[in-house]
C-alpha cells in the first residue's frame, strides 16, 4: 500500500498527467501566450490525452513579465494575460473539455517593482520603513552595519554623486528614469535633494553595491526579487488569498510550489498550505541530489520531477564511455579536474563574488550569537567569515532541514557534519571556527534569538550556493558530457544502472506514488531531445573524439587570441550537435548566456566585450563554414536513427513510470531547444492539432524528423493513462521485467508493459541478435502498432520491428 501521508486528502482530485504552458504577454520578439491562447489550445490538449493544464504563475506580475515569477499583487489575476474575464473563459474551456488546472505558485519572493500602483507592500516599506504595516512581509535587516535603519535600493547606473542631477522630485516621489521611489511624509527638504534622500527609509545606490551590502533576502542573486516571510500567518493569508479561494471553488486541482528551500520553514509552510486547501495535491520544486530523499514528513505529493528526469537520462548513458570521454575532455582542454574539483572552485567563486552580501549578513548574525558567550566573544570577523565560506562551499545538498531551536534529526546532522569535516580538511587553520559554524548550524551553539536566526539563514543560504555555484557555474565549465549537466543532476555520476533505476521506481511507487515526472521544464538546461542526442556520445566516444578533433582543426582559422577558450569551444561543438540544425542567432544568444554563467572569460557582473565578441564571431564563422557544417550534418545524420529511438525510449519510460506524467509545452514533437529563453519560444498548437488528427485517421507514422512518431507515442500513452488511471497512480504496482542489458522493461499493475532500447547506437549497428524480453503471461497488444505478442520470452528484434519502442496493453485490458 502507498504511504497515505503523501497523498491528497480523500476526495481531492489527483492529476493523471499534466501539460505545462508558459503564459506571457506579447512583446516585440514573442506573440505572447495569454489566457485566450491557452483556451484555444485546450481542445487539442484534451485530444492529446492530458488531464490537467499546468500553468506558469498567473497572478499579477511586474509589467511585461515574461515568466510570472515576479509577482507584485497576490490578490489579482495578471491583467496582461487577460485578467479575470480571460481567465474565466479559460476555466470554462477546460471544463468543457474535461481538463483540470494546476498552478505554479511562488511563495518565496515577489518583485521589488517600485510604483505604488504595481507593488503596494514594497512601496509602503520604502515610504514608512519599519513602521509600515507591511514591514513584516519582507526579510530586511534594519540593523545592518552598512545601512542601519535603511533598506538598500540598488537601482542607479553609477554612484549617487555622479547621477544626482538625473534624479527629480515629483510630488510625493523621486524619479530616476523609469524608476520611482516614495518620499516619506514631512521629509521633503525644499530644493535639497540629497538632504531629502538622507531622510528616507531607503538608500539609493549604484547597482553594484548590492553584491556586498544588500540587506534584504533575495531570490538567489536576483536583486529585483525580494524574499517574502510566508512563515508569518498574516503574510501567508494575504499572499495566498486568491490561490486558496480558487482551490476551494474547484477552479484549481493542484499546485506546484516554486523554490520551497528559500523559505524559513518549508515543512511548516506545506502544513499551512495543506490546512488552508484541505489537503490538495501539491508538488514542490525540490532539487534532490543523487541519493537524497524528500523529507518524509512534508505534506506534499512529491517533487516536480527533476529526480525522475535524471534517473531516466542515466539509463541511456554507456558506462564504458566514461574513460574515453574523460580523456578526450582533458586532452582538448588541458584540464584534468574532476567535476568535484570544479564545484569546489565555483562555489567559492560565487560565495566571494555573487553572494557576498548573504555571507556578510550571516557572518554578522553568527558573531551576534557568539557575543554573549565569553568563550566565543573573541572570534574575529575574518576568521568566522572564512570558516563560514568553507562550510557553505562544502555543503553537498541544497538544504538540511534544521529546527531553529534544535535538535537536528540524523539526516540533517549528517549533512552538516559532512560539510564540517570537508571544510576542516580544506582549511585546517580555521578548524575551531569551522566547528563553531557547525555547532551554530545545528542549534548547539549559544542560545537566543540570534542563534535561532543563524540556523534559519544558514539554510536559506545553502540553496543559492548550490544553484549559483553548481547549476549556474560548474555546469557551464565541466563539459565532459553536457547531457548530464542538468538540474538536479551530477555530471560526475556517469549513468544509472537498471537495478538502481528499478529500485528508485519501486521506492517512488511505495512512498510518493503521485509525485510528478518530467523530462523538460522551463528551467532545464537542454530539452529532452537535445539530451537524447548528446547522451549518445557516451555510446560512440571514439567517433565523437575523432569528429570533434577534426572540426577543431578545421576551425583554427576562425579563432582569435581573444577567444574562445578550449572549454567554451567544446561547449560550442556539443551545443551545435545537440541542437542541430541550429541558427547562428540562436547559437550566439545561447553562448552569451552560457559564457556569462561560466564566469570564466566573462560574467553577468563584469561582461568582457572582447571575449564575447570573439566567441560570437567564432560561432557565426563555424556555422557559415560549408566544410565544417557538412561534417556536422553527416555526423548528426549518422546518429539520427539512434537519436530518434532514444528520444522515443526515454519519453515512453517517463510517461509510464510511477508518478504524474508532465509534458512540457511543444515537446510532444521532437524539440531541440536550449536553456531559457530558447525553450520558451512560441508553440504552434494548430499544426500539432492537425497532425494529431492525421495520425488518428492513418497508419503508424514513419519515425523521421517530423516528430510525428513522438506525437503518436505521447498521445497513445497519455490516453491510456487518462482511461486507466488506476494502472499508473497510487493503487498501481511496478514490476521490473528482464530484457537483458540493452533494454529496460517494466509492467504496471499487470496491465501495461513498457519496453525501451537503451543502447541505440549499438543496436542500430549490430541489431538485437537473440536478445529477449520476458513478458508476463497472457496476450499483449501493442498500443502503437496493434501487433499482438504472447507472454513469456519474446525476441526484441520481433517486438520492436515496426516501431522503436513498445507500449503493450494486456488484451482485454
Amino acid at each position: 500500500m502507498p504511504d497515505q501521508r503523501h497523498l491528497p486528502a480523500p476526495g481531492k482530485p489527483i492529476p493523471v498527467s499534466t501539460y505545462r504552458v508558459q503564459l506571457r504577454p506579447p512583446a516585440d520578439d514573442h506573440p505572447g501566450f495569454g489566457f485566450a491562447d491557452a483556451a484555444d489550445a485546450v481542445p487539442y490538449l484534451a485530444d492529446l490525452g492530458v488531464t490537467h493544464l499546468y500553468c506558469s504563475p498567473y497572478l499579477q506580475a511586474a509589467p511585461g513579465s515574461t515568466h510570472g515569477y515576479d509577482v507584485v499583487d497576490h490578490s489579482r489575476l495578471n491583467s496582461e494575460l487577460g485578467g479575470p474575464a480571460g481567465f474565466a473563459n479559460l476555466v470554462e474551456a477546460c471544463r468543457r473539455a474535461g481538463l483540470g488546472i494546476v498552478l505554479d505558485v511562488v511563495p518565496n519572493h515577489m518583485a521589488v517593482s517600485e510604483p505604488e500602483s504595481q507593488n503596494a507592500p514594497w512601496w509602503s516599506v520604502l515610504r514608512d520603513g519599519p513602521s509600515s504595516p507591511y514591514a513584516q512581509w519582507f526579510d530586511i535587516d534594519w540593523d545592518s552595519r552598512d545601512n542601519p535603519g535603511k533598506v538598500l535600493v540598488p537601482i542607479l547606473g553609477a554612484p549617487l554623486g555622479e547621477v544626482l542631477d538625473e534624479l527629480t522630485v515629483d510630488g510625493d516621489r523621486i524619479r530616476y528614469y523609469d524608476h520611482e521611489v516614495p518620499v516619506a511624509p514631512g521629509t521633503l527638504v525644499e530644493g535639497d535633494l540629497l538632504a531629502t534622500l538622507e531622510a528616507q527609509h531607503y538608500r539609493l545606490c549604484h547597482w553594484t553595491v548590492a553584491g556586498e551590502e544588500l540587506n534584504y533576502r533575495r531570490f538567489f542573486d536576483v536583486t529585483t526579487l525580494t524574499g517574502v516571510r510566508v512563515e508569518v500567518p498574516a503574510v501567508f493569508d494575504e499572499t495566498h488569498v486568491l490561490v486558496v479561494q480558487q482551490l476551494r471553488d474547484g477552479v484549481l486541482d493542484g499546485l506546484r510550489i516554486d523554490h520551497p528551500d528559500g523559505l524559513a520553514d518549508p515543512g511548516g509552510y506545506l502544513d499551512q498550505l495543506a490546512a488552508a486547501t484541505g489537503g490538495a495535491w501539491v508538488v514542490v520544486e525540490k532539487i534532490l541530489e543523487p541519493g537524497e530523499a524528500l523529507p518524509d514528513d512534508w505534506a506534499c505529493a512529491g517533487t516536480t520531477g527533476y529526480d525522475a528526469l535524471n534517473d531516466v537520462l542515466g539509463l541511456f548513458v554507456e558506462p564504458a564511455g566514461e574513460q574515453p570521454l574523460t580523456a578526450l575532455w582533458s586532452s582538448l582542454t588541458g584540464d584534468s579536474s574532476s567535476f568535484e574539483d570544479v564545484v569546489a572552485t565555483t562555489k567559492r567563486l560565487v560565495l566571494s563574488d555573487v553572494l557576498a552580501a548573504e555571507v556578510n549578513r550571516l557572518t554578522e548574525i553568527g558573531l551576534t550569537a557568539c557575543a554573549p558567550d565569553p568563550a566565543l566573544r573573541d572570534t574575529t570577523r575574518t576568521a568566522f567569515r572564512e570558516a563560514l565560506v568553507e562550510v557553505l562551499a562544502s555543503f553537498g545538498v541544497y538544504r538540511a532541514y534544521l529546527p531553529p531551536a534544535g535538535p537536528a534529526d540524523g539526516t540533517a546532522r549528517g549533512f552538516v557534519q559532512q560539510a564540517v569535516a570537508a571544510a576542516t580538511t580544506s582549511l585546517p587553520q580555521r578548524a575551531d571556527e569551522i566547528a563553531l559554524v557547525g555547532r551554530l548550524a545545528l542549534a548547539e551553539g549559544p542560545a537566543g534569538a540570534a542563534g535561532e536566526e543563524f540556523v534559519t539563514r544558514f539554510q536559506q543560504t545553502c540553496g543559492p550556493v548550490m544553484a549559483k555555484g553548481v547549476e549556474d557555474t560548474a555546469f557551464y565549465r565541466y563539459l565532459r558530457l553536457s547531457a548530464l549537466n542538468e538540474v538536479g543532476g551530477d555530471p560526475g555520476r556517469f549513468g544509472v544502472g537498471l537495478e538502481e533505476f528499478h529500485a528508485a521506481c519501486m521506492q517512488v511507487q511505495q512512498a510518493w506514488p503521485v509525485s510528478m515526472t518530467t523530462l523538460s521544464t522551463h528551467d532545464t538546461k537542454r530539452s529532452e531531445d537535445v539530451r537524447a542526442r548528446l547522451v549518445l556520445l557516451s555510446q560512440c566516444p571514439t567517433a565523437w573524439g575523432e569528429a570533434v578533433t577534426r572540426w577543431s582543426a578545421l576551425a583554427a582559422r576562425h579563432r582569435s587570441p581573444a577567444g574562445p577558450d578550449h572549454a567554451t569551444e567544446q561547449l560550442i561543438w556539443q551545443t551545435v550537435v545537440g541542437a542541430w540544425p541550429l541558427s547562428a542567432d540562436r547559437a550566439v544568444a545561447y553562448l552569451e548566456k552560457a559564457t556569462r554563467e561560466a564566469k570564466a572569460g566573462t560574467s553577468w557582473l563584469r561582461p568582457v566585450a572582447a571575449f564575447e565578441e570573439a566567441v560570437a564571431s567564432f560561432a557565426r564563422a563555424v556555422l557559415a563554414d560549408p566544410v565544417i557544417t557538412a561534417e556536422i550534418e553527416n555526423f548528426v545524420t549518422e546518429l539520427a536513427p539512434a537519436w530518434r529511438t532514444t528520444a522515443l525510449a526515454q519519453k515512453l519510460v517517463q510517461l509510464t513510470m510511477p508518478g504524474v506524467a508532465d509534458t512540457y509545452q511543444g515537446t510532444e514533437l521532437f524539440d531541440l531547444s536550449l536553456v531559457d529563453p530558447d525553450n520558451r519560444r512560441p508553440v504552434d498548437y494548430a499544426a500539432r492539432s492537425r497532425l494529431l488528427e492525421t495520425l488518428d485517421a492513418g497508419p503508424v507514422p514513419e519515425v523521421d524528423d517530423t516528430g510525428a512518431a513522438k506525437l503518436h507515442l505521447v498521445s497513445r500513452a497519455l490516453r491510456l493513462r487518462r482511461d486507466h488511471p488506476d494502472w499508473f497512480l497510487a493503487d498501481a504496482s511496478y514490476e521490473p521485467l528482464d530484457a537483458g542489458q540493452r533494454a529496460v522493461a517494466f509492467a504496471r499493475s499487470g496491465q501495461v508493459v513498457t519496453v525501451a532500447p537503451l543502447r541505440a547506437v549499438q543496436t542500430e549497428q549490430r541489431g538485437w541478435g537473440r536478445d529477449v524480453v520476458t513478458l508476463p503471461e497472457g496476450s499483449w497488444r501493442n498500443a502503437q502498432t496493434g501487433a499482438k505478442s504472447p507472454g513469456g520470452p519474446v525476441l526484441l528484434a520481433d517486438l520492436l520491428a515496426d516501431f522503436p519502442v513498445a507500449l503493450l496493453v494486456r488484451d482485454g485490458g
